[in-house]
């Protein structure tokens, strides 16, 4: 909260406000150029090279150099970042404006628009820990693959409130749309529907901000080991979603960041030096009415958990 991303220095009026000396702040550098090297151990004499944040870094593993290529991070909770080149994209629809990377001190700056999702990979481990209907994360592909509906139940996991696009802190988890013949299947199906609804309203504002609708999703993390879930991403959004073969695309981008900098050079990131990465691809099944209305109906269960707490009301429900 102290950078300024178009000068990209220490913000002085920030510094000023929060009563932080510049001083003690320090120096910044590119993401991809010689820090120093390492001082013992087995890689005495390495230099550190590269210096990225997680959803940064994979992003330049997942290899989206390009104006509108985009990744979603499948973790604890999603993080959908979208490259909109050298300027700075405001969003008018609660996404947040960030930079990118810059790899090479003489290189340009390259910016990002960032949604993040707050419970993704965290609502499987609720049904498993504090609902009991699975024991392990991997047993809801089993669950889901049982019934290959919801049978129209809708879970929104709202239990901090809502993250991008909303920003709606009143609002908290609830299930709708149960009838007598709704079982555990169900409801872990809708977890798993729930992950891809949520990245759909941050893809849409995305495409809405950027004004070029994407053409597809690369994905990573975690949770694309479901199948189930990418199949499903790839329905709600109506668009393809593809995955790389090598999963750690955080650590991939890091290594990339470090090996490309100046006076190490033992690989280019240049677009015609980059090789073709081998991916899966998860194409929509189902038709675009369909689509369309199981995320019309999502909506409606969103904006029932909205406002349900009020100043009066405490969380422990004690008046």
């Amino acid at each position: 909260m102290l950078f300024n991303i178009h000068s990209l220095e220490w913000d002085k009026e920030l510094c000023e406000f929060f009563e932080i000396p510049m001083k003690v702040l320090p120096n910044v550098r590119s993401s991809s150029e010689i820090y120093g090297l390492m001082k013992a151990g087995a890689l005495e004499g390495v230099p550190i090279s590269g210096c990225l944040g997680d959803q940064s870094a994979a992003l330049v593993g997942q290899m989206c150099f390009q104006d509108g290529q985009a990744k979603n991070t499948y973790g604890t909770g999603c993080f959908l970042l979208c490259n909109t080149g050298r300027k700075c994209v405001f969003s008018e629809h609660g996404l947040l404006t960030t930079v990118a990377y810059k790899l090479g001190r003489d290189k340009p700056v390259y910016y990002a628009l960032e949604g993040s999702v707050a419970i993704a990979g965290a609502v499987i481990r609720w049904l498993r820990d504090n609902l009991g209907i699975i024991k392990s994360s991997e047993e809801i592909e089993k669950l889901a693959k049982e019934v290959g509906t919801s049978y129209g139940c809708y879970f929104v996991p709202a239990f901090s409130g809502l993250y991008a696009p909303y920003w709606e802190p009143s609002a908290r988890g609830i299930i709708c749309g149960l009838t007598q013949f709704t079982n555990k299947c169900h409801i872990a199906f809708a977890a798993l529907e729930a992950v891809c609804f949520q990245t759909r309203e941050i893809l849409d504002a995305m495409n809405r901000d950027c004004g070029i609708p994407l053409s597809h999703l690369q994905v990573d993390g975690g949770m694309t080991n479901n199948k189930i879930l990418m199949q499903l991403q790839a329905d709600i959004l109506y668009i393809p979603v593809v995955k790389p073969s090598m999963p750690e695309t955080t650590a991939l981008g890091a290594a990339m960041a470090a090996g490309a900098a100046e006076g190490v050079g033992v690989w280019s990131l240049e677009p015609e030096d980059l090789s073709a990465v081998t991916m899966e691809r998860f194409e929509p099944q189902i038709n675009a009415e369909e689509s369309e209305i199981r995320y019309s109906t999502w909506k409606k269960a969103v904006m029932k958990s909205v406002g349900w707490v009020t100043t009066q009301s405490s969380e422990s429900g004690i008046p």
